[in-house]
């Protein structure tokens, strides 16, 4: 466990003192994040959209849990928002291909290797990885560059090489190896955005309809 959390651990005498710490940190880290970027993840996903393009998420470990969380959040804007939704799909849900591909050719492709089969210019990927720097998650990366697609980046520590390589990057900055708040962090970006998503959706078909109307 990072020193940091240590501490917090050590500043109180019970589990609900050390949330109360927890909680205030993670605040802090989360105001130091680029809100902008917010703006241009929610543009690319829109933009996305409107041109029926796919965005692909990829993540290892408690990323891989976020990104089947987040595809699964966005695939489901559209119907509660009442309109055409998102195509939203996450690589790390397919046990029998992401393990075969693993013992096939290697782990370090097991994300690249699926998007040869399905990825197409101007499709989005988002790239969940605390570190920046885990190997399979650079070479989908570099596909999707290679592809002319749009790379966006959800970061912890100091970015990494992924943050260097993405078009648009939301980082979570905590010392190295501090992964619980990089995480968590990162879910709150997906209920953000898709949260953020479903009321602006909905906002244009009311007034869209109300157009039809007069």
């Amino acid at each position: 466990m990072a020193d940091k959390l240590t501490r917090l651990y050590h500043s109180g005498l019970n589990a609900s003192s050390y949330f109360t710490h927890y909680i205030d940190y993670l605040h802090r880290q989360l105001q130091q994040m680029d809100s902008l970027a917010l703006d241009s993840l929610v543009q690319a996903f829109l933009s996305a959209r409107e041109a029926g393009k796919t965005i692909f998420f990829v993540g290892n470990g408690g990323s891989a849990a976020t990104a089947s969380h987040f595809a699964q959040d966005l695939a489901t804007v559209g119907r509660k928002a009442g309109v055409e939704g998102f195509r939203a799909i996450s690589l790390s849900d397919n046990t029998s291909y992401i393990t075969a591909l693993g013992n096939d050719i290697g782990y370090h492709q097991v994300f690249s290797e699926q998007m040869r089969q399905l990825f197409q210019p101007g499709d989005l990927l988002v790239a969940i990885s605390a570190s920046g720097n885990s190997p399979n998650i650079l070479e989908a990366a570099k596909l999707a560059k290679e592809r002319q697609g749009v790379l966006l980046a959800l970061t912890g520590f100091d970015g990494g090489e992924l943050a260097r390589l993405a078009d648009h990057t939301l980082l979570v900055k905590t010392p190295k190896g501090e992964y619980g708040p990089v995480e968590d962090g990162h879910m709150i970006i997906d209920h953000v955005v898709t949260g953020y998503l479903i009321e602006k959706l909905k906002q244009e078909k009311t007034q869209a309809d109300y157009s039809q109307e007069v």
